[in-house]
């Protein structure tokens, strides 16, 4: 169909027409973005969602231990694999211990010894003992005066006969007798100390002995006890460093155990949100692994110190940049949780303030 050609006044006024209709469009589109973000930044009251909870987010956090036996010596057993879970005081490996048992029964022996060392101090002589020390006596003091008689009868036959025979025989009787009296007062002076009893120096000499080879058997029994390797307290084997028969040295790491109590999360709260948080606020904990799933827990440790400083001397925009370490500690019954997993921590901000609980077990069991 034919068109008769435009005007080019009408020309001039169409292409006016188009260009306004452009830029109302432009204002209109820049209308709705600045509507939509005053509606995003809008102060809202504090009633709405995002002002009656805080959402932080970190990682599950556990305390681990290098385990390692007391004593030196090669190891004859581990009884537990990486990844198994194990209870507090469980065995979990054992060293060669027939060196130890050895030097524990010989102590044993020797304290032995020593006790009844003491104990024949402490009682004293018998009294056979004492009976057969007088019959001593009294035998000696029997030579004596045997001797004596012995003695003036040779000296009477000197002054009858003066002959030198009888003055010889005379001198080896007053030798016998000074023999006897000698004898005499050895055996009065062992009488004595038989009554006397043991010297109260040589009690304390025994009494030491007794005590030493107490604490030699105590440090043995000690050794042999350090030679099996227990779990301390309840957790996983994280790491097997050392196998059998290989020695090993005085607490040489031979096992790595992650501990399962306590177990918190690890979160960072940002500077200006720090004054909403506090000990005891109670949490949920919720991770990936386990979609629609809460862990309850509670704040237990807030750092004294910001984290990412970037100066000495923050402007305020830096400020903000701050944040602080939390530690929100978590009940873990069906024990799911592992160490460094990611997880997402709510605090109430409704909530009043609470003490916090004595010990994570205690408000893990409280409804």
């Amino acid at each position: 169909m034919f068109r008769p050609p435009i005007d080019r006044h009408d020309f001039h006024h169409l292409l006016k027409e188009a260009q306004l209709k452009k830029k109302l469009l432009i204002l209109f589109g820049l209308c709705a973005l600045a509507a939509g973000l005053g509606f995003a930044y809008w102060p809202w009251p504090a009633g709405s969602d995002a002002q009656k909870q805080l959402v932080l987010y970190g990682n599950t956090d556990i305390r681990q231990v290098d385990l390692g036996f007391g004593v030196e010596g090669p190891i004859a057993r581990i009884l537990v694999e990486e990844g198994d879970r194990v209870e507090a005081g469980q065995t979990l490996a054992i060293l060669e211990q027939d060196a130890f048992l050895d030097a524990v029964q010989a102590a044993e022996a020797t304290l032995e010894l020593a006790e009844a060392r003491l104990a024949e101090g402490v009682h004293g002589p018998r009294p056979p003992e004492i009976a057969r020390a007088r019959a001593a006596v009294e035998a000696a003091e029997a030579s004596l005066a045997n001797a004596n008689l012995i003695h003036r009868r040779r000296a009477s036959l000197i002054d009858e006969h003066e002959r030198a025979a009888s003055r010889e025989e005379a001198e080896t009787t007053k030798a016998n007798t000074l023999v006897a009296a000698a004898g005499l007062k050895e055996t009065r002076q062992d009488l004595a100390l038989l009554l006397e009893g043991t010297r109260r120096e040589q009690l304390d000499q025994q009494r030491a002995e007794v005590e030493a080879q107490r604490a030699n058997l105590a440090l043995l029994r000690y050794r042999l006890s350090r030679a099996t390797l227990k779990a301390p307290s309840a957790g996983i084997i994280r790491t097997r460093i050392q196998e059998p028969g290989a020695v090993v040295t005085a607490n040489s790491p031979v096992l790595t155990l992650a501990l399962s109590d306590p177990l918190w999360c690890r979160a960072f709260v940002d500077e200006p949100d720090l004054g909403k948080v506090h000990m005891g606020m109670p949490a949920r904990i919720t991770t990936d692994s386990f979609p629609g799933k809460e862990y309850r827990g509670w704040v237990g440790y807030i750092s004294p110190v910001a984290e990412f400083t970037p100066k000495a001397v923050e402007t305020p925009e830096l400020r903000t940049s701050l944040v602080y370490q939390l530690r929100v500690y978590t009940c873990d019954p069906d024990r799911e949780l592992r160490l460094g997993m990611p997880a997402t921590v709510t605090l109430s901000l409704q909530e009043q303030e609470r003490t916090p609980p004595a010990s994570l077990s205690d408000y893990c069991n409280s409804p």
